[in-house]
């Protein structure tokens, strides 16, 4: 029994800790250890062999003894963190107190019986209940036996409390969060977004006004053109652009990636979803394109439609590698920032124009993420091919 006892309590306690639930992991794993020490040694100071095995007698008890008021100590803030957690642990801690003073008074050879078994059979019900809670709440994943409300919960100041955030900032792994941040786009907002390379401001090609604001928004100069993003090939296929084989095939060869290419622009842009905001993205005559390699943009272009896209950051200034720097340097003037940790990059996307590819090949523009000496081997291979 108590090799039983202390094995569910490890079980719960291991439970616990994966569930990183470090305080009652902690309480359970003290217990296993408090439990099968006091039971051992009383069995077998209670047996015949007891006294030559162990050498257990008066004047011989300080080690058992110190142990004892280690364990009333550990217990004593094992209770007070207990009280913010819940009931039942509460309940646990200080039955294992007195089980804790147990121990010392049979230490000193003054433990009375019925005193004795009234706080094991107080502690097994409890310890039994406790164990077998956080096993079937830890298993199944939900709670399914009651613990009971924390004794009290501590407040934060408002020292602690922070600033709410400037503008809406849902999480990238949540699909509440990708809807929240296509409605705004929608409707014409412009958002802070993650790239397979740095953050950037994205805009829907259906809004020229949002497109417009992305220029106020980075004080950006009006003779630099704002590419568009696309989530794959094949809906520029569906927009029939008049693109040659070999421009076809690089594409393939760089798409999705850190590679975006300025290919001529047409009316065949408005069919492929841009819209009104046809005369604000690229130049008269061409227009840059790029497929993200980013589940999670992808995802979003899926249900905007493709959006105009510029790096997240004041024109000038250093690109923004992680959501914290977008919201803390434009936050104030964006509808929403769809937050996702560091970005892949540190730099941005290698920018090649193509428009002239069948006649002269390809010209590095822009030299970011993707090394320029990799783009004209992937072209040579290409063109060769």
């Amino acid at each position: 029994l108590i090799l039983i006892g202390g094995f569910v309590q490890l079980l719960a306690g291991f439970l616990a800790f994966r569930k990183y639930d470090h305080l009652g992991g902690t309480a359970f794993l003290t217990f296993s250890a408090l439990w099968s020490s006091y039971g051992a040694t009383r069995i077998i100071c209670a047996g015949p062999i007891s006294g030559p095995l162990l050498n257990i007698g008066v004047g011989n008890t300080e080690g058992f003894t110190a142990g004892s008021v280690a364990f009333l100590v550990l217990n004593a803030f094992l209770i007070i963190l207990a009280s913010s957690f819940n009931v039942v642990l509460l309940c646990v801690t200080l039955a294992m107190e007195l089980l804790s003073i147990c121990f010392l008074l049979f230490t000193l050879e003054n433990l009375p019986l019925p005193f004795e078994i009234v706080v094991l059979s107080i502690f097994s019900i409890l310890c039994c209940y406790g164990a077998t809670a956080s096993l079937a709440n830890g298993m199944f994943g939900k709670d399914l036996l009651m613990m009971g409300p924390p004794l009290f919960t501590a407040g934060s100041s408002k020292k602690d409390t922070q600033d709410p955030p400037p503008c809406v900032c849902p999480k990238s792994h949540c699909t509440s969060g990708l809807r929240i941040i296509a409605e705004l786009l929608n409707t014409g907002a412009v958002c802070g977004v993650p790239t397979d390379t740095v953050y950037a401001l994205a805009a829907s090609c259906k809004h020229p006004q949002a497109i417009e604001k992305v220029y106020r928004i980075k004080d950006r100069p009006q003779e630099k053109p704002i590419c568009i993003f696309i989530s794959n090939l094949d809906q520029l296929r569906a927009a029939a652009p008049p693109i040659s084989p070999l421009l076809w095939e690089f594409m393939e060869n760089v798409y999705p990636g850190g590679v975006g290419c300025i290919i001529q622009k047409g009316e065949w842009l408005k069919k492929l979803g841009v819209g009104a905001g046809y005369s604000r993205v690229g130049t008269q005559d061409s227009i840059m394109i790029r497929v993200p390699d980013l589940t999670v943009l992808v995802h979003l272009i899926d249900m905007t439609g493709p959006l105009a896209i510029t790096s997240a950051n004041p024109s000038g200034e250093v690109d923004s590698t992680h959501h914290d720097m977008v919201i803390s340097r434009l936050g104030h003037k964006l509808e929403g920032v769809l937050c996702d940790g560091e970005s892949d990059e540190v730099v941005a996307s290698t920018v090649v124009n193509c428009t002239k590819i069948d006649e002269s090949g390809i010209t590095i523009v822009r030299e970011g993420c993707i090394p320029a000496g990799k783009v004209m081997q992937i072209f040579e291979r290409v063109k060769n091919r």
